[in-house]
């Protein structure tokens, strides 16, 4: 069986996402868990704040499924609804069918420190 996995809405002002990183190659048999996309999504065009509304996120998969086809480059800016990747339950799986449904996956907030604090103590 073929499952999609298209760029999920995160946050209601949200129009875009920036691929920051990809975890798991195409062709890899994956396990629930495993760590598919970090992405960035950056809202200061659409809500004004004092300081970047940029949040990062990853990821993860819930499926047992093979990574087939990642759609998607490091660095690219995908809108809510774009295709990220096709996996398939079966690694001799054809492509050329329709997905049946989306690959169910757990989406993380993740914080990032770097320039809140430098490692030095006051």
């Amino acid at each position: 069986m073929l499952l999609t996995l298209t760029l999920p809405r995160i946050n209601d002002y949200m129009r875009l996402a920036q691929i920051k990183a990809i975890h798991a190659p195409e062709g890899s048999s994956l396990a629930p868990g495993a760590k598919l996309f970090d992405i960035t999504v950056d809202l200061s065009e659409a809500v004004a704040h004092d300081c970047p509304p940029i949040s990062h996120y990853r990821l993860a998969l819930r499926d047992r499924a093979w990574l087939r086809r990642i759609a998607v480059a490091r660095g690219d800016e995908v809108a809510i609804g774009a295709a990220l990747a096709l996996f398939s339950t079966d690694e001799q799986e054809p492509l050329d069918g329709a997905p049946a449904r989306n690959v169910r996956i757990s989406i993380a907030g993740i914080l990032d420190q770097s320039g809140w604090w430098d490692g030095e103590e006051p």
